[in-house]
């Protein structure tokens, strides 16, 4: 099995076109290449399939170093989508991509021949309680809203970007226990699904540093996703502008909230080398 692997700001995935054909068992493949030691080495897997829906060439799905699959991966669609066009899966540099999350737009930013970036229309936020999903709070929106995790009292903010996100200020990011109290957040009775859990440190108006505890990956260099939750949450609380650096452990992205709802994210993505899978 060919594969390619890619990185957006550290956050690192392998990539698999199985248009032709699927793997028998995603969820044991994930594992099994995600190892860093016995196999590849990654954050998750990510395979390139027909979509589903027309009008839509390709179809996402990403797999997690647990096995478990998760809706949507804001650095893997940047990867995603810079394979897509670069192996010439689709005709333009601005196409839908059919996820776990909706349809999503990336656009392969190109100058001079050569690609820069990739900005993708990340959708709307979703900040129902119950769509999120968080407990009780019902269709209401979570802001700063008290949680209590290891004894001590923190205050959440969640948004959905097709998947739940957790996020917390502090006031220095590079201090906060982020491997001790990651874990605790991610399996806190108050979300059903589990939760990613962003860290965030306030630089000024148009700057924060965020760090991160993903779902079903630990720690990671970056998450895209999480980087737009982050933005939304600065905003309902008043802590930063609609549009955004954001610093990752990996790297940055740039975070707008527009006029329209979406949330548009734009950052890097690398492929970093090629193989033949054959464990």
């Amino acid at each position: 099995m060919k594969f390619t692997k890619w990185q957006g700001c550290g956050n690192d995935f392998v990539l698999l076109d199985c248009r032709a054909q699927e793997p028998a068992d995603y969820c044991e493949l994930a594992i099994k290449m995600c190892d860093r030691h016995y196999g590849i080495g990654a954050d998750g897997i990510i395979a390139v399939l027909p979509s589903t829906l027309p009008d839509v060439p390709l179809r996402m799905r990403i797999f997690n170093t647990d096995g478990s699959e998760a809706e949507m991966c804001g650095n893997g669609i940047r990867c995603f989508a810079r394979l897509a066009y670069e192996q010439g899966m689709v005709d333009s540099e601005e196409f839908k991509v059919e996820t776990g999350a909706g349809v999503l737009v990336p656009h392969v930013v190109v100058e001079n021949g050569q690609v820069q970036a990739v900005r993708v229309d990340m959708g709307e936020p979703i900040l129902a309680g119950d769509d999120i999903p968080v407990t009780g709070f019902g269709s209401g929106r979570v802001i700063s809203e008290p949680l209590t995790v290891a004894g001590q009292e923190f205050h959440m903010t969640c948004v959905s970007m097709g998947n739940p996100h957790c996020v917390i200020f502090v006031d220095d990011a590079e201090a906060f226990p982020i491997f001790e109290l990651g874990p605790q957040f991610e399996h806190h009775g108050r979300f059903p699904r589990k939760t990613n859990t962003e860290f965030v440190e306030v630089k000024d108006r148009t700057h924060v540093r965020m760090r991160v505890w993903e779902r079903g990956a630990a720690v990671t260099l970056a998450c895209g996703t999480g980087a737009c939750a982050t933005t939304v949450a600065g905003v309902l609380n008043d802590k930063i502008d609609r549009k955004v650096e954001v610093q990752l452990d990996g790297g940055k992205l740039v975070v707008e909230w527009v006029a329209n709802n979406h949330v548009f994210m734009t950052g890097p993505a690398e492929q970093v080398f090629a193989g033949e899978w054959q464990a």
